[in-house]
Order: C-alpha cells, then sequence, then structure tokens
C-alpha cells in the first residue's frame, strides 16, 4: 500500500524549479536506512548501503520541482508581478491563491489577480485570453514599500500554488499538488524499499532525485553524469487523459494501472526494455497502460542521452490536471508503478541486459 504520509509530506513541501531545498529535507527525513547525499543544484542521490560500484547500475529517476512562480517586479500599488517556473495555461491561474516565500523563509499567502470583472470594458469581456504580465500576485499590502518593509518581499523569491494534501481513504484517492512529480518521488523511496527485502540484487540501484525538470530538464543533465547509469526507469507523475478521450483512445486513465510510455517529444523507448516490461506486467498481473504520446517530455530525454546511450523506462502514474493548482490520483496506480519497477530490477539478469544493451539485433529479421 503507498505510503500515504511520505506522499502528503512530499506534495505539501514548498519547491518550484530552482527552489527545492525543504522537498530535498523530506527525502533525508524518510530515507535514514539509505545512503543519501545532495550536490550544489539539490540533486538528491540515494543508494542501498551495500552498493559496490562493480555491477551494472540501474538509475529510478523523478524530478523534485513543481511548477510555480517567482517575483519578477513589484508594482508601486503593492501587486507582484510575476513569471512562471514550468508552464501554467494561464487561464486556469486566476483568483486561486498561493504561498510567497520570502528571504527569511516566511510563508506569505496572496492571490493571483487580473482586472476584475466590474472594470473589464465590453470589449475585454469576450477576450478568454491571458498574458503572464496581465497577471498579479496580491498579498494584501498597499504599496512597494509595504511589500519590502513590513512582508519582507523581494524580486527573485518563489512562489507556489497554495494547496493541501487530502486522502480519501475510502476510494484510494489522492488529492493535492505537485503530483508532477512528487509522486514520483515518493515512487523512487518506496522502490527502494521494496528492493530492501532483497539481500541480494543482479545491479546497482540509485535514486536520482532531479531539481529543475520544469524549466528545461536541467538536473537530469546533471544525474545523468554523475550516475552513469546502464539502464534508467523514470518515473512521472503524468498528464490523465481519461476525461479527454474515450475508452480505447485513453491511455493515461486514472485507476487503470501504471502508463508505460512507447514515445513523446524527448524521447523514443527501447523496444527490448519495453518487452521486458510487458513480460514482467503479464506474469505478475501489475496492471498497466501503453502510452504514445504526441506532446510533452520528461527526464528521460536527457539520461537516454549520457554516454553511449541509456535505455529509458518511462513510468506514469496518472493525474489529472497535473500544471494546476490541484490534482487527483489513485493510490493503487502508485503501488502498480513500484511494483513494475521492483519486479523488472529484480528480472535483470545478464542476458536479459545484453539483450536491452545491444538491442537483440538478431530477433530482428528484415
Amino acid at each position: 500500500m503507498a505510503d500515504i504520509q511520505l506522499i502528503k509530506e512530499l506534495t505539501n513541501a514548498f519547491g518550484p524549479s530552482g527552489f527545492e531545498e525543504e522537498v530535498c529535507r523530506v527525502i533525508y527525513r524518510h530515507t535514514g536506512e539509505f545512503q543519501v547525499s545532495n550536490d550544489a543544484m539539490c540533486n538528491v542521490y540515494m543508494k542501498r548501503n551495500d552498493f559496490s560500484g562493480k555491477k551494472p547500475v540501474v538509475m529510478l529517476d523523478a524530478h523534485l520541482d513543481e511548477c510555480g512562480f517567482m517575483v519578477q517586479s513589484i508594482r508601486e500599488n503593492g501587486l507582484l508581478n510575476i513569471l512562471m517556473l514550468g508552464g501554467f495555461h494561464l487561464t486556469s491561474l486566476p483568483a486561486h491563491s498561493v504561498i510567497v516565500r520570502n528571504r527569511e523563509g516566511e510563508k506569505i499567502k496572496g492571490i493571483i489577480t487580473s482586472k476584475p470583472v466590474h472594470f473589464l470594458k465590453d470589449s475585454e469581456r469576450g477576450n478568454q485570453s491571458l498574458d503572464i504580465e496581465e497577471l498579479a500576485v496580491d498579498v494584501g499590502a498597499s504599496s512597494r514599500q509595504e511589500v519590502e518593509e513590513v512582508y519582507g518581499i523581494r524580486p527573485g523569491d518563489p512562489v507556489m500554488p497554495d494547496v493541501s494534501f487530502e486522502y480519501q481513504e475510502k476510494r484510494g484517492i489522492c488529492f493535492g499538488k505537485a503530483f508532477d512529480n512528487r509522486i514520483g518521488c515518493a515512487c523512487i523511496i518506496e522502490t527502494m524499499r521494496e528492493l530492501a527485502k532483497d539481500a541480494q540484487l543482479p545491479v546497482d540501484v540509485v535514486g536520482a532525485f532531479a531539481a529543475q525538470e520544469e524549466v528545461g530538464t536541467r538536473g537530469a543533465a546533471v544525474t545523468a553524469q554523475v550516475v552513469k547509469p546502464d539502464l534508467a526507469i523514470v518515473f512521472e507523475g503524468s498528464p490523465a487523459d481519461d476525461f479527454y478521450y474515450p475508452a480505447g483512445l485513453a491511455q493515461c486513465a486514472m485507476g487503470k494501472g501504471v502508463q508505460i510510455r512507447h514515445m513523446d517529444k524527448s524521447y523514443i523507448s527501447n523496444p527490448v526494455f519495453m518487452e521486458a516490461a510487458h513480460k514482467i506486467g503479464d506474469s505478475r498481473g501489475i496492471p498497466y497502460q501503453d502510452a504514445v504520446r504526441r506532446g510533452g517530455s520528461t527526464n528521460a530525454g536527457k539520461i537516454s542521452l549520457e554516454g553511449q546511450a541509456v535505455p529509458v523506462l518511462v513510468l506514469g502514474i496518472p493525474s489529472r490536471y497535473v500544471h494546476s493548482h490541484y490534482n487527483f490520483c489513485a493510490a493503487a496506480d502508485v503501488d502498480a508503478a513500484v511494483k513494475m519497477a521492483a519486479e523488472v530490477i529484480r528480472g535483470m539478469n545478464q542476458e536479459t541486459m545484453d539483450r536491452i544493451l545491444r538491442r537483440d539485433l538478431a530477433a530482428v529479421q528484415p
């Protein structure tokens, strides 16, 4: 069963791109039985205590950051101009609350505002488009001086959505923010815990929590160089599509199991690795859904290009309304992702590893 307390602490943590320290501290609190370290970028690395460095290395990846904002400037009337850290749809933002963290670490509630409906001209009422420069954050101040001197807010301060995690135990449904990709971070920890039940593994496993994915998969460019994996499994809070496509076309339905991603804009999967995951899912009764994505990207794009190429298995946990304030996901899908990753690693014998790394060309006949 998914560790709901772990998910709660991870998703509630403050962590827009570039400001992931609080998320890192949550990881440290929950991984005392492992070797854990971090670098200057706030990427976090996690190993078993028996890590040898002499076996093939499988990297478990997920990104730490969430979509958020940064204070760009302060208007004379006290409103905060903001820039996006990651990709929100602008029409989903007005009237939602946010948290601004000043440089003393104080967290200040604010409201994203645009011109109130009472003051719109007739020509503006029919225009549903927005520009980020039209939006601002109101923290309750009335002047720039008050914002700076009383609230302690300066340009460069980070901002995140103001949402608290809830779990509907009767239905097995999680509600909160930042499921893209704190759910993936939880999957790394739970997979490592599951594998800790094995005295010996055929590979060395390294959990790599990457910073700054939402602004260009930057952290994974570093973690892939540090870990130098032979294979990688990427966990991602993937956007659920079951409310937008009919049954048969939906490829990321909440409650239908882990998503196995064959391609997106950042990478094309290794078909031999895909085959291994399918066999594990079928033989172990792990529910999964295959996905071919027209858009989107994950850290797999960076990781797959490291060294002499790294085969990557992308496992998605269907999450509704990612890149907005509020998300849903099913705890059962988290369990399916963890089980799939753990069983794939347990089944990674030398023959399977060789077939994946060499692409098994003998099996492909003209």
